[in-house]
């Protein structure tokens, strides 16, 4: 099947696009940076926000994985999540495209506020967007989860809210799950998919100083907030199956495994397209492409 895949450097986006090349399909992979294929890839460029490229992305393609997120900075209204996923199944729809799969956060449904009632009406979009659908809603990455703890590490001092759980899920186990989806019949509902464990902020955090071999005082604090409070309410967790399978503390400590060449290229350095998604200094991307921030007020 000949998939096209947006948000493909992004944290989740590295992991699918190979996943996909492994399982057989064909893969071309969206881009604002003009690049060479490679590796099974096929690089077409295009800009969500814009427009531009779009349609010639999306002709003669059977299935779309649209995994990019640009959060609300994006340029034009709400940016990518909602003009560049309206562009997008626009040109989906005229182009005859069978299967579009739309990933999005476990919890759009229950707390929308902030970026997930974005997330939530991009989800609206994709059910009344024409082609048939499948929507894949996904707990926080443990890649996403690592970074954060990295920002707030250059702190004296951590602060965590222990009445605050986390489900992550690691991308790789978050990229299988979405091949098989993709690659089968439209699910024609939104489907969740979380990791192994539900971990307090504390645990979490001081499993991570211990791997990253880190030491800094933990001061308990109570994350304010809408979107903390349904998290403490257990509303962005999921009970559905199959889930992930790669613990915190075995994504914390990884095995050594051979090298992904896609994976090397887009993500080798801080500076790599898997950690810049956009290159536009006006444009932010939150969290890559899990479509996840920190916690705000609000």
């Amino acid at each position: 099947m000949r998939i096209l895949v947006t948000g493909a450097t992004g944290t989740l986006g590295r992991f699918v696009v190979p996943a996909l090349v492994r399982a057989g399909h064909q893969v071309r992979a969206l881009s604002r940076t003009k690049r060479e294929d490679r590796d099974g890839v096929e690089w077409a460029w295009g800009d969500l926000a814009s427009g531009d490229g779009v349609t010639e992305a999306v002709r003669g393609i059977r299935a779309v994985a649209h995994l990019a997120t640009g959060g609300r900075k994006g340029r034009g209204p709400r940016g990518v999540d909602l003009a560049g996923t309206r562009t997008l199944l626009e040109a989906a729809r005229s182009e005859g495209v069978a299967h579009v799969l739309f990933t999005s956060v476990v919890g759009a449904d229950r707390v929308p506020v902030g970026f997930l009632k974005d997330k939530l009406q991009a989800e609206q979009l994709v059910r009344d967007g024409g082609p048939d659908w499948t929507i894949l809603r996904l707990t926080p990455f443990h890649q996403w989860l690592d970074r954060l703890l990295r920002e707030f590490s250059s702190l004296p001092v951590l602060p965590v809210d222990r009445s605050v759980p986390w489900q992550p899920v690691h991308a790789r186990d978050a990229a299988e799950r979405l091949v098989a989806l993709v690659g089968d019949r439209p699910a024609l509902r939104p489907v969740e998919f979380g990791g192994p464990e539900v971990l307090g902020t504390d645990e979490l955090a001081r499993d991570w100083l211990a791997a990253r071999g880190l030491r800094r005082v933990i001061v308990p604090m109570r994350f304010p907030g809408r979107l903390a409070a349904a998290q403490r309410a257990g509303a962005l967790g999921t009970t559905a199956t199959p889930q992930g399978t790669t613990t915190w503390y075995d994504y914390l400590r990884p095995a050594p495994v051979p090298s992904d060449d896609f994976a090397d290229e887009h993500t080798a350095s801080p500076t790599s397209p898997a950690t810049q998604p956009e290159r536009d200094p006006n444009v932010h991307v939150y969290g890559g492409d899990e479509g996840y921030q920190r916690p705000t007020r609000g």
